[in-house]
């Protein structure tokens, strides 16, 4: 079992060794195997690929994310430049159809809104919008369409993690209400937790998982 302080070194060790994060901007503090992240950077992706790079650190469970994101003044953009760049790169977007998503932008924050048929889709759409110059967040509340079966769930959870991590899905229960999939149970690291997570998205139908899952320490 990783203490609190082991955990605080390794995830600011992660920090600095993505190349795409400031560390020396940012904070860490580790309560109980929760990482809270502080300070500033100068774009939401930074602040994106932060997060990201703690959880890829063993023994975290759970991340709050309180870094500030201040914009220099080169990347300071209006609403509706900001706008008109996010259309057109979803337009170009083969794997999304078109017309499909809807963009709002308030004071540099992106809202992504409309329906899609696949998870996939719907990470493609935020991925390319999340890193655009005077972006300060992104909010999705992009819906996914088709119904959605718990075997199917069930066994494709276990069949990836079975094929990437090479663990059962023995600990993980799936129960699932309509298009809603809720995971409960135990996992090994927060890489499996995450694979399991993106094992349920990738189901179609799925258009919300409810991550109960813990991450044994």
């Amino acid at each position: 079992m990783k203490t609190d302080a082991l955990i605080q070194q390794d995830v600011m060790a992660e920090l600095k060794w993505e190349p795409a994060v400031s560390a020396t901007k940012i904070g860490v503090a580790v309560m109980d195997g929760v990482v809270t992240l502080t300070g500033h950077v100068d774009s939401f992706g930074e602040k994106w690929e932060a997060g990201r790079a703690a959880q890829r650190v063993a023994g975290v469970k759970a991340i709050a994310t309180e870094i500030e994101v201040t914009l220099p003044g080169e990347s300071r953009r209006d609403d509706a430049d900001i706008a008109r760049t996010a259309e057109n790169i979803l337009q170009w977007l083969t794997i999304v159809p078109s017309e499909s998503v809807k963009v709002v932008v308030e004071n540099g924050w992106i809202t992504l809104s409309g329906e899609l048929s696949w998870d996939y889709q719907r990470m493609a759409a935020v991925r390319a919008v999340r890193h655009l110059m005077g972006v300060r967040g992104v909010s999705d509340q992009i819906a996914i369409k088709h119904a959605v079966f718990q075997t199917d769930v069930q066994s494709d959870i276990k069949a990836a993690l079975q094929r990437q991590a090479n663990q059962d899905a023995h600990g993980i229960s799936v129960t699932v209400d309509g298009g809603n999939v809720t995971l409960t149970g135990t996992v090994q690291s927060w890489w499996e937790r995450d694979l399991a997570r993106r094992s349920a998205w990738n189901t179609a139908g799925v258009h919300k998982v409810v991550d109960n899952l813990v991450v044994a320490r």
